[in-house]
């Protein structure tokens, strides 16, 4: 690994990173490389291991070697180790934050929360490891007893996005490694920084050898087919686009192996004409602008009704132009770069598209800055069901205005995606409340909230946004195989 000075700069400990972060020498089979840009200025930050199926196979191999050590492990043991690396997570979050956002682009502000998130799902996971619970059942007969316990899935192969590079390494291997199960993880070419020096602060931490391993890829394909095909790889948890999950899902269906996937959103924002407008406002720039808009869960259409629609869109497109846009170190800045010319394209594509069928921009809706992938935070009215940034996740700062005139066409049109991740609503009126609520076809429904995501919740979503949830007591349960004894002569 080569670490430039345009990321060390930024760092306390730089010497911690760059030694831990390092493979050892003569591990790789390959001498290839792959460069990490900082999306806000261009600059390159560090040359990685471009790593294939071959290094893939070594961390398969040294993660099954480690499996049942690991396994066998009191549950109080291997919370203490992890206790280990939560309290290295905060002690170098100042250096982490950094990294994320020198790779990402996202403010400095939005980086330290999310160490901080990250952090959270370690210590959330370090106490849960001492309640995997089994169960006592009455037997039929007085000559048995009937008992189940709950074991180790084994090992996981975990593929991490680039939108939240600390947090989904936190919130998917910590359940894993509570539960008992040795993981390979590997990042997101954009982003793979701050997953590496998480890497690091795990040796740190006391795991044992092999019990947590990183593979570095430029394309993930290769390495997506070897984990989700190998025998020994027991559990795919991959967080990313429902177009790469069913790839994923399809490769993994002949060894009928468990998989946990977070895929794609089009998460909905209704205001009803009894909400507070204000709050509103405020709860739909977190929803929308946080990290650019670059979130799985971000509000990607705006639904106000009819009678309080042009209140809504005057104050939140006043609220939208005093964001600021710029580099994620300066502390004026609200909203980062996007990660790539790709995400560039398609907000340009969205806007156009809408602008065709009739929209308005009522702020915003220019690419800015002479460097970086740069956009303003974009406000459009006048939008129709039929335009691709309607049906399509735009995944950038831009927000449709859809007027709509009663509860249950709002309801229907929020339902009509294939999508059903993550939904937002506000309203006062409680029996409005509790039908919608129930009504929304989503995983996550945030009711007069912007914000709604945490490690004691269940995170995750309905029809083809996904299988399985992470966070709370119920994350842990997809690392776990139910196994039933019946102890009969008795």
């Amino acid at each position: 690994m080569t670490i430039t000075s345009a990321l060390l700069k930024h760092l306390k400990e730089p010497a911690l990173f760059e030694a831990l972060a390092e493979l050892p020498s003569g591990e790789l089979s390959t001498l290839k490389r792959f460069k990490v840009f900082n999306p806000s200025t261009g600059e390159l930050l560090a040359e990685l291991p471009d790593m294939g199926v071959e290094e893939v196979r070594i961390a398969i191999d040294r993660a099954e070697a480690a499996q049942e050590k690991w396994a066998g492990l009191t549950a109080r043991e291997r919370s203490n180790i992890l206790w280990n690396w939560h309290r290295l997570i905060l002690q170098h979050s100042d250096d982490l934050a950094a990294i994320l956002t020198a790779e990402m682009g996202k403010p400095l502000a939005e980086a330290k929360s999310e160490v901080a998130h990250a952090a959270a799902y370690l210590q959330w996971y370090a106490e849960e490891a001492n309640r995997i619970y089994g169960e006592t059942i009455s037997a039929p007969s007085n000559d048995r007893r009937m008992l189940v316990i709950k074991q180790p899935v084994g090992i996981v192969g975990a593929i991490t996005p680039w939108n939240f590079p600390a947090s989904m390494v936190a919130r998917k291997i910590s359940p894993a490694l509570a539960a008992g199960c040795t993981v390979i993880i590997k990042p997101a070419e954009q982003t793979p920084l701050v997953a590496g020096a998480m890497f690091a602060l795990t040796r740190l931490a006391g795991f044992p050898e092999g019990v947590v391993n990183l593979v570095y890829a430029a394309e993930g394909e290769a390495v997506g087919t070897e984990l989700c095909t190998n025998a020994k790889v027991r559990k795919i948890s991959f967080t990313g686009s429902t177009e790469v999950g069913r790839i994923l899902m399809r490769q993994c269906s002949d060894q009928i192996k468990r998989i946990s996937f977070e895929l794609g959103g089009n998460a909905p924002f209704i205001v009803f004409d009894d909400a507070d407008i204000d709050e509103a406002v405020d709860g739909a720039i977190q929803a929308k602008f946080r990290n650019a808009g670059q979130t799985c869960v971000s509000a990607n259409r705006l639904y106000v009704q009819a009678a309080v629609y042009d209140e809504f869109a005057e104050k939140f497109a006043h609220r939208v132009q005093s964001l600021v846009v710029g580099d994620g170190f300066d502390s004026a800045t609200t909203v980062g770069p996007l990660i790539d010319e790709r995400a560039l394209f398609k907000m340009k594509q969205h806007i156009d598209d809408a602008l065709a069928q009739g929209a308005q921009v009522r702020c915003g809706g220019r690419q800015c800055g002479n460097d970086g992938t740069f956009f303003q935070p974009t406000v459009i009215t006048n939008v129709s069901k039929t335009m691709k940034l309607a049906q399509e996740e735009t995944f950038g700062p831009l927000a449709p205005i859809i007027r709509f005139d009663d509860a249950d066409e709002v309801i229907r049109e929020a339902n009509d995606t294939i999508y059903g991740l993550a939904a937002y609503f506000y309203a006062s009126n409680m029996k409005r409340v509790w039908r919608v609520a129930e009504a929304l076809e989503y995983g996550m429904v945030g009711v007069n909230t912007g914000r709604m995501s945490s490690e004691a919740a269940p995170f995750g979503g309905m029809k083809q946004s996904g299988i399985g949830r992470e966070g709370s007591r119920h994350g842990l349960e997809d690392y776990l195989e139910m196994k039933y004894i019946c102890l009969g002569g008795l």
